[in-house]
């Protein structure tokens, strides 16, 4: 638990300049640089598709330091479904009305991949395991495009204009033979209304930017490794914290919420979408996405170091 007299810890100006957003001009030209080569690419007739920025960038998060823009190109003439949630009934009922059909995740990457290649060159586009991965150099930013498909769980079907669903999105790890389910579009708009005036009144996301820097500051005194704190989990960890925790000033506001985060139950935490829990305690109840406890909690109580020894 962080102690001491809280003039005495980090100062409002340090907090204050950790508080700052990071550059943003060149991750919107990064975007629109790959929407550019997008748009010159003749993708398959029918084919619909969106492209939109996730990550810090999307959500004002963003720190001085941060560099890869994460853009998301996702498809959305094919919908993968979800329909486990769905009665028998509902069931023969989607299936009269939802048909499958042929050209799916796999097909739509590869026209991705080679509108990417075409526009800037098949030795500078490389595969990753989740992303398709520019460098620097040939845009302002180096940018992982993550290919997705729309995905839909359904929750109830009664006719074809009377459904309820959730949408997200859908990214296959081939490596893995497994599918990531995301809900960027969740995360956004919950960290929108977190930092709006009826909630945080703009101190969310100015928060989220402090948290983040602390984690960068112990990284270069070598105090903490960054893989260990990311900065996705860091912000779903704050948005955790109640709106009471944030205001008056950014050492209160800082103190508060590390106060909060030393006493809480960590694996009852839900990410900033709210769909998925955040952490998981051990290897075995966890999924690759979400953060070990003991990271997180390391995280924490290195903070709390920083606080009451600065």
């Amino acid at each position: 638990m962080p102690k001491g007299k809280i003039s005495m810890s980090i100062p409002e100006s340090q907090l204050t300049t950790w508080a700052n957003q990071g550059a943003v001009t060149s991750a919107k030209a990064t975007h629109e640089s790959i929407r550019s080569a997008l748009g010159q690419y003749r993708f398959p007739a029918g084919v619909d598709y969106e492209i939109f920025l996730q990550g810090s960038y999307k959500n004002d998060t963003n720190i001085r330091g941060d560099s890869d823009v994460d853009v998301v190109v996702q498809l959305n003439s094919t919908i993968r479904c979800n329909t486990s949630l769905l009665t028998d009934t509902e069931r023969r009922l989607y299936d009269q009305l939802y048909s499958d059909v042929a050209y799916g995740w796999r097909e739509f990457r590869a026209e991705v991949l080679a509108a990417l290649q075409s526009r800037y060159g098949r030795t500078a586009v490389r595969e990753g395991k989740k992303s398709l991965k520019l460098p620097s150099g040939i845009l302002p930013l180096p940018a992982d495009v993550v290919v997705a498909i729309k995905h839909r769980t359904f929750k109830r079907i009664v006719s074809q204009y009377d459904q309820d669903f959730l949408d997200g999105i859908a990214i296959f790890v081939t490596q893995e033979n497994r599918w990531i389910l995301n809900y960027p579009q969740l995360h956004f708009e919950n960290g929108v209304t977190k930092n709006s005036p009826t909630h945080t009144n703009g101190w969310f996301k100015h928060t989220v930017r402090i948290f983040k820097n602390a984690r960068t500051h112990l990284v270069a005194r070598r105090q903490l490794a960054e893989p260990t704190a990311p900065s996705y989990c860091i912000e779903c960890l704050v948005y955790n914290a109640s709106d009471g925790k944030f205001g008056t000033s950014y050492q209160n506001t800082f103190y508060n919420v590390l106060n909060w985060m030393s006493s809480v139950d960590l694996n009852s935490l839900a990410c900033q979408h709210c769909q998925d829990k955040l952490c998981a305690a051990t290897i075995l109840t966890s999924t690759p996405e979400q953060w070990p406890t003991y990271d997180a909690r390391n995280y924490i109580t290195k903070l709390i170091d920083l606080w009451n020894n600065w």
